[in-house]
């Protein structure tokens, strides 16, 4: 019998959606091994974060709170984590750049296994089994975690967000564990947000990636379809190089991984790279001027046109469809 701790995001005091990935996780990795999960929710606006997690059907939702916390520094937040995360089996994260950094060094205090970016989970013998991508997502790996205590990063794209179901989960002050040694050479300067009035790329429920064949044009052609559609915009990593778009937009194996219900790939080769970080989406509408494209081969909609011409004529298509 184990029980599960998922390691809130919080921004803002609200929890960031990428937990409620992790949530789902825990929700299905608790009753295979017999037990129950917590939310931890650490950092700056913790207390106002504790109400929104109260209602996913944890046991308890612990908050820790202190002045210490206010700007997010992995080695403040680390010995908290591990701290609680001794008293449970399994502790999980989202692998967003946050999960990324900070779960590893919560692992390596723990002396415990870890898997990270997993888009499965499967029960077998009281113990889970995880299964993660590889090589850009060309094979598939199955591991399972042999320690006392198992940290699990899981991919936002691959676990559907969890929805509230209802209940008030009680709410317990953990008392703040104190920086490592290391915190001591780590300051923290600044965090420079891209603040956009479109939605968050990784959150999207509609994507509209362009890549380097729209060159100047790239806001030109893509703002107008995004906007009919209230997307967001991402961009391949060879449009990113060549400054068409700003390095946030990118999506793939080295930018953001997305998987929403809808996702243009417009002027998108399909580079292997930038499959990784989309080919995940629901519905998948691609459209290039090469037939051979690699692109078309996920695709479950394509179009052989020339973008320019074509994509402007869609979003009046879409404009007029709406009324």
């Amino acid at each position: 019998m184990a029980d599960v701790l998922v390691v809130a995001e919080v921004a803002e005091g609200k929890l960031k959606k990428t937990t409620h990935s992790a949530i789902t996780f825990a929700q299905k990795a608790a009753p295979a091994l017999g037990g129950t999960f917590s939310i931890l929710v650490i950092g700056d606006g913790a207390g106002k974060a504790a109400a929104e997690a109260q209602g996913f059907g944890a046991a308890k939702i612990l908050v820790v709170e202190d002045a210490s916390l206010k700007s997010y520094v992995a080695e403040r937040y680390a010995p908290t984590v591990a701290a609680v995360g001794k008293g449970f089996g399994v502790v999980v994260g989202t692998a967003s750049a946050y999960g990324k950094d900070l779960l590893p060094r919560v692992a390596a205090r723990l002396g415990a296994g870890y898997a990270s970016d997993i888009t499965e989970v499967t029960p077998e013998n009281g113990n889970l089994r995880y299964k993660r991508p590889m090589f850009a997502g060309n094979a598939f790996g199955i591991c399972s975690i042999t320690t006392p205590i198992q940290v699990v990063s899981v991919r936002q794209s691959a676990f559907a967000a969890a929805e509230p179901s209802g209940g008030q989960s009680a709410v317990e002050t953990v008392a703040y564990a104190g920086p490592s040694k290391a915190a001591e050479r780590v300051e923290f300067v600044s965090f420079d947000q891209v603040k956009s009035a479109r939605p968050e790329l990784t959150e999207a429920r509609v994507v509209v990636s362009g890549g380097r064949a729209l060159k100047e044009k790239f806001n030109q052609v893509l703002d107008p379809l995004a906007d009919v559609l209230g997307a967001a915009v991402g961009a391949s990593r060879a449009a990113c190089d060549a400054g068409y778009a700003p390095s946030d937009l990118q999506v793939g194996q080295t930018g953001k991984i997305v998987a929403p219900q809808l996702y243009f790939a417009i002027g998108i080769s399909g580079a292997i790279q930038h499959l990784a970080g989309m080919k995940g989406s629901k519905v998948i509408v691609a459209i290039n001027k090469d037939a051979d494209a690699p692109i078309f081969q996920v695709a479950d909609y394509g179009l052989v046109a020339d973008l320019f011409a074509t994509v402007p004529e869609l979003v009046k298509g879409i404009q007029a469809a709406k009324g």
